[in-house]
């Protein structure tokens, strides 16, 4: 059998790639740095300095306010239309304000004060924790009336899918999920759960975090009710870019946002005193939007859609595959542990693998070793894979230190004592 462990294997597996060239449109200050955290915080698309430029030099420094009436004001709302695209909608479903966990409480709120007389909030303990913890301020906002109930992984990896299934009745308001885990990047079956809720009149709420710009989503084609996720992941909109929110359409004039602000208000400039909500998707704005971050989302989103998101996913899964081969063949056993799934159909474009020592691992490939995944307690090493810029040949070379790593004992040089930011 031959050997997937070697360079000369992953240069022949890049001279196949037809989406190699999109990878000199980003920007690759240090040329020898193997870079898996693309699903944290992508890489800087070269066309957004420029955009950068744009917007501070000429439309901020000489148009000043009267950029507001050339193309600002409508930014949150251009942007969520193209988002469409990638997210298997339609435009006036999506808009670009404030924050994922901003907009996952007005959903949440608005939802709960709908569904009247159901008490009840699914998730299940593999979703982000910040979403865990929006859910209970949503709760006790809302005077307690709600329980939230989370549904146990059967081993850490896979969506608990039967033990959701059990717990769907008549009294449950929302589902809220991550699509792609963050930590095992298990991806749901969305349109199977989504059907499964509404049977019982219930609606899922779907965090796209991990799954915009590296899995195809179908939200209409699902019948998805809600969604929300972050643009400086995968999208590579940058650090602290803000998020996106979805409601579909028939939901849009019938949830309330209840961060109502001038934003959002039919008619802004008049100054009314009462809120007038404006009709449609434009309504959960709330407060002035961010035009800087906002508008460096919209060039690494284009990249995206001129590669395509099944050429992109096409890509991912022969990365991810290709990963965990080599895993199979070097890594497990010097003590390295699969946490993603194999089957690819349900795994996004990150592969965590486990190690006693993980924590420690990662600081030396971080500080000696020229490899920069992340790491998620307990043990998971993440390795995010952005088949947009990551070649095939990064993955050998991110494989190779990790075997180093554990053969020279190159961990032990540093502490167990984590960092904040991990």
């Amino acid at each position: 059998m031959t050997s997937l462990y070697s360079s000369a294997y992953a240069r022949s597996l890049d001279s196949q790639d037809t989406l190699a060239h999109f990878r000199d449109r980003f920007a690759f200050n240090e040329p020898d740095l193997i870079y898996l955290d693309g699903n944290s915080l992508g890489r800087l698309p070269l066309a957004g300095q420029a955009r950068a430029d744009e917007i501070v030099a000429r439309q901020w420094g000489r148009r000043l306010i009267r950029s507001w009436n050339e193309g600002w004001f409508d930014l949150p709302a251009r942007i969520g239309d193209k988002l469409t695209r990638l997210l298997g909608t339609e435009a006036g479903e999506v808009i670009v304000a404030d924050s994922t966990s901003v907009n996952l409480f007005k959903l949440v709120v608005a939802a709960l004060r709908r569904q009247v007389g159901r008490t009840r909030i699914l998730t299940d303990d593999l979703n982000f924790p910040s979403d865990v913890y929006i859910l209970q301020g949503a709760i006790a906002l809302l005077d307690n009336g709600h329980a939230l109930e989370i549904a146990p992984s059967p081993d850490g990896i896979h969506g608990p899918i039967d033990a959701l299934q059990e717990r769907l009745d008549e009294r449950v308001a929302l589902v809220v999920l991550s699509h792609t885990v963050f930590k095992s990047g298990y991806v749901y079956d969305m349109a199977a759960v989504t059907a499964a809720a509404h049977a019982v009149g219930a609606w899922v709420l779907w965090d796209l975090s991990h799954s915009a710009g590296s899995v195809p989503i179908d939200l209409a084609g699902a019948g998805a009710d809600l969604a929300i996720g972050c643009t400086y992941k995968y999208l590579n909109g940058g650090p602290g870019a803000p998020a996106f929110l979805y409601v579909r359409r028939d939901l849009q004039d019938v949830l309330a946002n209840p961060l109502s602000g001038w934003m959002g208000q039919h008619a802004p400039f008049d100054f009314a005193l009462e809120y007038t909500p404006e009709p449609g998707i434009r309504h959960f704005l709330t407060g002035t939007p961010p035009v800087l971050s906002l508008a460096l989302i919209e060039p690494g989103l284009d990249l995206l859609l001129e590669a395509g998101m099944d050429a992109l996913r096409t890509k991912s899964i022969a990365q991810t595959t290709y990963l965990i081969a080599l895993w199979e063949e070097v890594l497990q056993r010097r003590g390295y542990t699969l946490k993603s799934p194999r089957d690819a159909a349900c795994r996004g474009s990150h592969v965590s693998l486990g190690h006693a020592e993980g924590w420690r691992i990662n600081q030396a490939l971080i500080r000696e070793l020229n490899v920069l995944p992340d790491f998620r307690a307990p043990d998971n090493i993440r390795m995010g894979i952005a088949p947009i810029y990551t070649t095939f040949t990064e993955l050998y070379e991110a494989v190779e230190r990790l075997r180093r790593a554990v053969d020279d004992q190159v961990f032990t040089r540093y502490s167990s004592q984590r960092a904040i930011v991990t």
